[in-house]
This record gives C-alpha cells, sequence and structure tokens, in this order.
C-alpha cells in the first residue's frame, strides 16, 4: 500500500481539499443560486501555507525549477486572479463566481501531481503549466455546453428559431421559482430582459405574490396603491417571506407605474441592474402572456467544479483538443 507521501507532496495533498469544498459549493448553488463569502479565506489561506512550503523547497530560485515556480505563481497571482475580478466588473461573473476564481489562483498556481499506482495525474499538462488558468479554460469549455443543451431541447420539441439557442418557453406563473432573465416584452425578444431576481425583490417589497399581480394588474399597476413595503431580499428564492418574488391606451397612465422608480429607490443595492423602464416593462408582459421566453441562468461554479475535477484527473482540456488537432 501506498504512503500518502508518496502519492503527493504535501502542499499538494494539501491543495486537494479544494475538491469537496467545491463540491459542496455547486450543490448549494444549484439549490439557492448563493453561496456565502466565508468560505472563500480558509482555502485561501490553506493556499498560503502550501505556497510557502513550495517556496521553501524552491529557494533562492536560482534554478531552472524555481524561476518556472516563480512565473507560473506571478501569472496566476497577476493575471488570473484580476482576470476574475475584471470579469465580475463587467458582468460575465457573478460575485461568487469571481471569489472562487481568484481563491483558485491563490490556492492551485502550479500543476499539482499525484501518483496512483503507475499513472502520475493530471494525465496531460497545459504549455505554461498554470494550474489556475487550466481550470478556467476547462470551466468555459465545459460551460459552453449549457446553451447547446437548451437549444437541443428546444429542437427536439420543434422550436427552431433565434431564441432557442439561449432560451426556452415556460409558464409565466412559474417565473418567480426559476432564476434567470426574461427573454422578451410585449414587443419582441430581447437580451436585456428583466431579471428574475429582480422581480422577486419587487414582489417582496410589495408583500404580493405574481399571482395576485397578474390577477389585478391595473390596482398593482396605481402606484397609490403602495402602502406598506416590507424587506426586499436578494431576490434568492430561498428567502424571505412566502411572497414570489407599453400601457393599453385606454389604461390610466401614472407618474410612476407599479411604483418602479420608487422600489428601486427604496433599496440599498442595485436590483442586479434593472432600471425602472426593464421591471415596468418585464411586468407588462408577464401580466400579459401566459407564456414567456425565458434565458435560465445557470450557476457557474457547476462547470467550474467540473473544470476542476477533469484539471485534477485528465488535465488541460484545451491543450489536449489542440494537440489532437496537431496545433501544438
Amino acid at each position: 500500500m501506498q504512503s500518502i507521501y508518496s502519492i503527493a507532496t504535501l502542499p499538494d495533498l494539501l491543495r486537494l481539499v479544494v475538491v469537496p469544498v467545491f463540491a459542496w459549493a455547486a450543490i448549494r448553488d444549484i439549490k439557492t443560486r448563493r453561496l456565502p463569502s466565508s468560505i472563500w479565506p480558509p482555502l485561501v489561506v490553506l493556499g498560503v501555507v502550501a505556497l510557502l512550503i513550495d517556496a521553501v523547497q524552491y529557494a533562492p530560485f536560482n534554478t531552472f525549477g524555481g524561476r518556472l515556480f516563480v512565473f507560473q505563481v506571478a501569472v496566476s497571482l497577476l493575471f488570473v486572479a484580476p482576470l476574475a475580478y475584471a470579469f465580475w466588473w463587467f458582468g460575465g461573473f457573478g460575485g461568487a463566481d469571481a471569489k472562487a476564481l481568484m481563491t483558485l489562483a491563490v490556492v492551485v498556481p502550479t500543476v499539482p501531481h499525484y501518483t496512483v499506482g503507475s499513472t502520475v495525474y493530471p494525465i496531460v499538462s497545459g504549455a505554461i503549466g498554470v494550474f489556475s488558468f487550466t481550470i478556467l479554460t476547462n470551466t468555459v469549455l465545459l460551460a459552453a455546453v449549457i446553451p447547446l443543451s437548451i437549444a437541443a431541447g428546444n429542437v427536439a420539441k420543434g422550436r427552431l428559431s433565434i431564441q432557442s439557442l439561449f432560451a426556452r418557453p415556460v409558464s409565466a406563473e412559474s417565473v418567480t421559482s426559476r432564476h434567470g432573465q426574461l427573454f422578451e416584452t410585449r414587443r419582441g425578444y430581447t437580451r436585456t430582459g428583466l431579471d428574475l431576481d429582480a422581480l422577486r425583490m419587487y414582489l417582496r417589497w410589495r408583500g404580493t405574490t405574481l399571482a395576485a399581480v397578474r390577477s389585478d394588474p391595473d390596482a398593482y399597476r396605481d402606484p397609490a396603491s403602495i402602502e406598506e413595503t416590507y424587506e426586499p431580499t436578494d431576490g434568492a428564492t430561498a428567502a424571505g417571506p412566502q411572497t414570489d418574488g407599453g400601457i393599453d391606451t385606454d389604461q390610466p397612465v401614472f407618474e410612476d407605474p407599479w411604483g418602479a422608480e420608487r422600489f428601486l429607490e427604496s433599496i440599498e443595492t442595485s436590483a442586479y441592474g434593472t432600471d425602472a423602464k426593464t421591471l415596468r416593462e418585464g411586468l407588462e408582459t408577464l401580466v400579459q402572456k401566459e407564456t414567456v421566453w425565458v434565458s435560465p441562468g445557470f450557476p457557474f461554479i457547476l462547470p467550474m467544479f467540473l473544470g476542476l475535477l477533469v484539471a485534477f484527473t485528465y488535465g488541460d482540456l484545451l491543450f489536449g483538443i489542440l494537440t489532437a488537432l496537431g496545433m501544438t
């Protein structure tokens, strides 16, 4: 039986902790789309400890291995971590996704190695050996399967259209139990429709349900109907009280239809970038249509966890694909 230290070095054994933590994070993200920020600092501390142990072994970094170690750590900390922040800044990542990738930049900057029997994992290492970057590219490749699966499901049901690549039709009444955003308005399809978390925030703020709004939209459209308001929470499906979270010419015109501006002014944070116009249009769409197209919000932590698993076992998917195509 192999000794544990013949399987991997102590720093690389410590790095394996990210696997069960990310597994738990992926499951929680699927269920709630929310992750506590407290899970990342302990991993960062573990990563720093592992890095210090490695640094002692490579010091004074005057060998090829030592210089390569410094280069890989520098790329991970000074490129991958800022890249994660940039993705969040420009809206490509959620906050938890960015923190997860920045954490990986600290914990696994270099390629760990694990010997099981006669096989050393990961099997395929990338050209520069920056493991956090390998996890990122694996994640992106695996995440690309999501729109393909959406499109395949629509095609299987005979839905052949441009929007079928990005969204699927659902009952308007069901949107408060879903994640994502409306992919349409009353006038057509849009990539900037109402975020469903923002919808739940609005409904909780008014202390009502979507079913109630749909049953009497004229009453809810009038901002004068807003009396007592409530804590909007953050729009998560599992949080808060048991609430869900252009106008016809013959309808009265209000200064602030639906109380949209009042809602946005009353909350301390952004409603996921939603403005009053988008909120009003989303509500009008939901009270007038029985079926709406929704672009599902998919938890990015899940493909990140899968990308991490692939990285620890197979290795660098992109490098493997390019090698198979004779491009490396």
